[in-house]
């Protein structure tokens, strides 16, 4: 029993504890046989029992009682490659978040530069394949592992069900924060009107009012950039329709509507709600997707730091470090279209950025304590993983994909639609291809 995780001075008890398991295990298995025939004798019967031990010895109830056997196990190695990681994924992430921070006010890094939505729509990709491939798998694995009881972890698909309702919440918050988002921006608008119309009034005080009031048509100049109802500042439709009751109060159409050239109409009506929305839509967005990208990081974090397998971290280190850049890359490009204040974004940066160096170091300071192969353990991080993969899954789609690949700007760049679709699939494919090593 040398493979197996014992205290030493343990070791005899757990010895003869185990003894009566591998017997019962094997008379199980050899029951139907004996009963049945299906082999020759002694022999025949020897050979099964030969056979049957080595698998017996490996149950998945031993393991779950004294841990993950693990040949590969060398805990000084571990520790040194966990400064490395820690220091990688720091770097990384810091890297990818501040990219779209610093790069904003450089012509070339503009968020509404074409580079920069080719960029975003990689990064999409990568937290697309995360919450898929990566969370929601290891949810189902932690879920279903044979340490769990049989009831209720068998008797339901729990890991789709928290991913669902994960994903059915984050709807409701993405509503109900931009809701309030809007609102108090539009009470501050308010606020200020006061004044703006006394000046007006101590401009005009001279002037005799007109006694007929003749609406005005201003007619604006299509520049390739025109938008139709729900289309964002940057392009992006609002596709849960947040905002229809800025239809009544634009009072709008366009005679150019559905195509890149035409000339639009609109009654000079409009009160705001457009720059609100956006501002409003980009705040909820990324304090969203900072929220499910910062609880799959310490679950990821976690896993890494519990590990004494220089055989399992030294590829995590390379995978969570390209996994930390581009999802640091598509929340930094949130971050600046929000517009936050520099102490707001640089807080927010930091936050993400040293998450997974966090996990990591608690990792460490429970690894000799922890057994990943405990009932409590593994339903912690199946529903963790489950919750992250519906949040990561619904922001990637909603306020990344689709905001961007529905818009009207893409619509009218064909250059533009062939660049993000390739990088979208390359990013989803490259980080569905790192699942094979982590």
């Amino acid at each position: 029993f040398s493979f197996l995780r014992i205290d030493p001075e343990k070791e005899e008890e757990y010895t003869l504890s185990l003894f009566p398991m591998i017997i019962v295990d094997i008379l199980w298995k050899l029951f139907p046989q004996y009963l049945f025939g299906g082999g020759s004798g002694t022999d025949s019967l020897s050979e099964s029992i030969l056979q049957m031990i080595p698998s017996a010895m490996a149950s998945p109830k031993i393991l779950c009682d004294a841990g993950e056997s693990d040949l590969c196990r060398d805990d000084s190695a571990a520790f040194v490659l966990k400064f490395v990681a820690i220091a990688s994924i720091f770097l990384s992430g810091a890297a990818g978040v501040a990219i779209p921070l610093v790069g904003k006010n450089r012509r070339f890094l503009q968020t509404e530069g074409n580079l920069f939505v080719s960029a975003k729509a990689f990064a999409a990709g990568v937290i697309l394949a995360t919450g898929f491939v990566h969370m929601l798998a290891g949810g189902t694995e932690a879920l279903t592992n044979a340490c769990l009881p049989e009831f209720p972890w068998s008797k339901f698909p729990f890991p789709g069900f928290f991913a669902m309702v994960a994903a059915l919440i984050t709807l409701l918050v993405d509503f109900m924060g931009t809701q309030y988002y809007e609102r108090r921006q539009e009470r501050s608008d308010d606020a200020a009107a006061p004044s703006e119309a006394s000046a007006v009034v101590g401009v005009e005080s001279g002037r005799e009012e007109a006694s007929v009031v003749v609406p005005v048509v201003v007619e604006r100049v299509s520049d390739g950039n025109n938008k139709v109802f729900g289309e964002e500042e940057g392009g992006g439709m609002h596709i849960v329709g947040i905002r229809a009751h800025a239809a009544h109060h634009r009072h709008s159409h366009s005679n150019g509507l559905g195509t890149c050239d035409g000339h639009a109409h609109g009654h000079g009506h409009a009160h705001g709600h457009q720059d609100v929305g956006n501002g409003a839509r980009h705040v909820v967005v990324s304090q969203i997707l900072e929220l499910g990208i910062v609880s799959h990081s310490i679950i990821i974090g976690l896993s890494l730091g519990v590990s004494q397998s220089p055989c399992t971290i030294r590829p995590l280190i390379a995978a969570l470090s390209f996994h930390q850049f581009f999802e640091g890359f598509a929340l930094g490009g949130c971050i600046s279209q929000a517009q936050f204040k520099n102490k707001s974004a640089t807080v927010m940066a930091c936050f993400f950025a040293l998450t997974t160096p966090v996990g990591i170091g608690i990792g460490t300071a429970v690894a000799s304590s922890f057994n990943s192969h405990s009932p409590g353990a593994l339903i912690a991080e199946g529903i963790l993983d489950s919750l992250s993969a519906g949040i990561l899954v619904y922001m990637a789609l909603v306020d990344l994909i689709a905001a961007d690949f529905l818009s009207k700007r893409m619509s009218c760049n064909m250059r533009l639609q062939v660049v993000s679709y390739v990088m979208l699939f390359l990013g989803a494919g490259l980080m569905s291809a790192l699942a094979i090593w982590a």
